[in-house]
């Protein structure tokens, strides 16, 4: 067992890490700026902009198999990267990547879908999440009903994220009534719908600067060819999808806790009361402490669970205890940071409120804190995973 990062990752995450601070930072007022006014935090403009600059570091598809184009550094590589890229909220994402599941797809669909997605030529999202069937399957209730050589599409989608933007969506609806009806699971497909097709979709205001979307499918017909995978088997599918995302909650979380305890520090050595700086208040040292542990803690489930993928081993516990323990610590830090600033951390003068804004939401979406809970309890006490196991 080697506990440290190959020369490698520490080249990767030091280019990152460089990007990030010059080219990313800078450009968190002007965010922030946008965000106030209602307009998005970036121009398309400048996020090709940034995209190409990252393009010349080396960074394009990232995760992408070489035959496409991309770096296929794997998911370790991915979860140090994403770690570097979450120490700010400025919206930018590395281009020359496509959904996990999208790679299932037939020599048709990659043609038409997967390649487009990975070139920057069209937006895709997956939706599974409906008003009335979040992490519970059983509830779902948009239906595909065959005619000759098309499927029917009714029913809405909810909480969708890049679904306003999406040129196409991969969403998952029952196929089978009586087959889901008796599993909860089985009985579903996973249709490529293209924008055109006929569904439409709507903004929700949210809290945090998320906008996710409500999708609305009325009689839209889907080709056969369309159909991602197996008649029915959508449901493994929706589970990839899903499992990618958890671990990636986490890394994400240990990112801006990261920045955020550097702030406190900083912030705690400037400011002074009652003629000394607070840093020497245990009421303050407490706090920074336990959040730095409670960092490095997360850090190490996130590699953990990344590890174990780029291993070809199932990582769906390890994910799940790193999205747990990962939002739940995020929204720890944030917490106590912006306590350590007083009223100027409830000010939107610093980005501590609305990283507040926005780790709140980590414990909800790709799986409730509960379910979360559920998914390890249950692994646990029907001997699925063994206590110690991934030592």
């Amino acid at each position: 067992m080697y506990l440290r990062l190959t020369d490698e990752q520490k080249m990767v995450q030091e280019t990152i890490r460089k990007f990030v601070k010059e080219e990313l930072i800078p450009l968190e007022n002007e965010v922030l700026k946008n965000e106030r006014e209602g307009k998005p935090g970036l121009s398309n403009e400048k996020l090709k902009e940034l995209r190409l600059k990252a393009k010349e570091f080396g960074f394009w598809g990232i995760n992408t198999p070489e035959e496409y184009g991309g770096a296929d550094l794997g998911q370790m590589m991915m979860a140090l990267v994403l770690m570097e890229i979450s120490k700010t909220f400025v919206p930018f994402s590395f281009g020359g990547s496509a959904d996990n599941i999208l790679y299932y797809g037939n020599d048709y669909q990659k043609e038409k879908y997967l390649i487009p997605t990975i070139n920057g030529d069209k937006k895709s999202c997956f939706a599974i999440t409906e008003p009335d069937a979040g992490s519970d399957t059983r509830n779902i209730k948009m239906t595909a009903v065959k005619d000759g050589n098309e499927w029917v599409l009714n029913g809405e989608k909810t909480f969708i994220t890049g679904g306003n933007e999406a040129d196409f969506v991969m969403v998952i609806a029952i196929t089978d009534k009586e087959l889901h009806k008796k599993t909860g699971r089985d009985g579903v497909t996973c249709f490529i719908v293209d924008r055109d097709m006929g569904w439409k979709s709507e903004y929700i205001d949210t809290m945090g600067e998320w906008g996710p979307a409500g999708l609305v499918f009325d009689n839209v017909r889907v080709p056969e060819e369309n159909i991602l995978g197996e008649v029915n088997g959508g449901y493994k599918l929706g589970l990839e999808w899903i499992g990618f995302a958890r671990w990636v909650v986490g890394a994400r979380a240990v990112g801006m806790a990261e920045r955020l305890l550097q702030m406190a520090i900083d912030y705690s050595k400037e400011r002074k009361t009652f003629g000394k700086p607070i840093a020497d208040n245990q009421a303050i040292q407490w706090p920074i402490a336990d959040s730095a542990v409670e960092i490095e803690a997360a850090r190490w489930l996130v590699l953990n669970a990344a590890f174990t993928l780029d291993h070809g081993e199932d990582n769906r516990h390890l994910a799940s205890m790193a999205k747990l323990y990962g939002a739940n610590m995020g929204n720890r830090v944030v917490d106590r940071v912006l306590q350590i600033h007083g009223g100027m951390g409830y000010t939107r003068e610093l980005p501590i409120e609305r990283w507040y804004r926005e780790a709140r939401l980590w414990r909800i979406y790709d799986g409730t804190d509960e379910i979360q809970r559920m998914i390890i309890s249950r692994n646990l006490l029907k001997g699925n995973v063994k206590v110690g196991q991934y030592v």
